[in-house]
């Protein structure tokens, strides 16, 4: 896989990540992040981890963030 993934390459990987509770969940609201290759970021909810978890390249995670930084979101 290349340095930088799209989403059809994360989509296609099988998940066994370590996965780590966002410092910004609270106890009602558990969302869950996971590193994977090129950058990318898995994100599920642990109430529900049989869930699929969305996946995101670094480029996408990045401008999320931003997003969510600015209040756009």
């Amino acid at each position: 896989m290349s340095a930088q993934s799209s989403p059809a390459d994360l989509y296609a990987l099988e998940l066994s990540p370590e996965w780590r509770k966002s410092r910004f969940s609270a106890d009602n609201h558990c969302v869950e992040v996971a590193d994977l290759p090129g950058g990318g970021v898995a994100v599920r909810d642990s109430k529900d981890p049989n869930r699929p978890a969305l996946r995101f390249t670094a480029e996408e995670w990045h401008a999320f963030r931003l997003g969510v930084i600015a209040g756009d979101l």
